[in-house]
């Protein structure tokens, strides 16, 4: 018997915030316009919001592990101000050519790879199929795509996106903000 409970799989950069490269610090971590409402509605769906977001930043020794988790409480608390509860957060510290040797692994929660959305799975006992994924790159898509999400989106950031990315997308959207609005369209959940 499958579950009823469904997910959201939310990358951070350049889905959550703007990306600016690397981003460590409170200072200068931007939420996305939009993104803090629709969060609020999707929670109002009875959506389990998870964050899974790949930060090479740290084996390259851009900062540190600890610092990923300081901004990360951070922003768990901005959220808490809005009665957003994240259900949970997975995070990827490794880099196959990583500056910091514990962090220099080829791993398989690197997207594409599907490691941290299998492991959201099993934790949270997700139904993947009525599931969705949302970020801006074409390795979302394939994590999405490898862990067997139902819906996979991609967000038009600023990245280059690659034919195979929109080729892996199920609908290309501008903004998470849009998010609710096509859940709500489409009855997929």
């Amino acid at each position: 018997m499958s579950s009823s409970i469904f997910g959201i799989f939310l990358d951070r950069d350049g889905t959550i915030n703007i990306d600016q490269g690397y981003s460590y610090n409170i200072t200068n971590f931007i939420f996305i316009n939009g993104v803090i409402d629709a969060m609020i509605q999707l929670k109002k769906m009875k959506f389990c919001l998870i964050i899974v977001t790949n930060q090479s930043g740290i084996a390259r020794g851009f900062f540190s592990k600890e610092q990923f988790i300081q901004l990360t409480k951070w922003m768990i608390k901005i959220l808490k101000t809005y009665q957003i509860n994240i259900d949970g957060i997975y995070f990827c510290p490794h880099h196959p050519q990583g500056a910091i040797k514990q962090f220099k692994q080829n791993c398989n929660c690197r997207k594409p790879k599907p490691g941290m959305l299998l492991n959201a799975e099993k934790n949270l006992n997700l139904n993947m199929n009525k599931s969705y994924i949302i970020g801006d790159t074409t390795e979302d898509m394939l994590a999405g795509q490898a862990a067997g999400i139902g819906t996979k989106i991609l967000v038009r950031s600023g990245k280059m996106i690659t034919k195979h990315g929109i080729n892996s997308a199920d609908y290309i959207i501008d903004s998470l903000a849009y998010l609710p609005e096509i859940i709500k369209l489409h009855k997929n959940f």
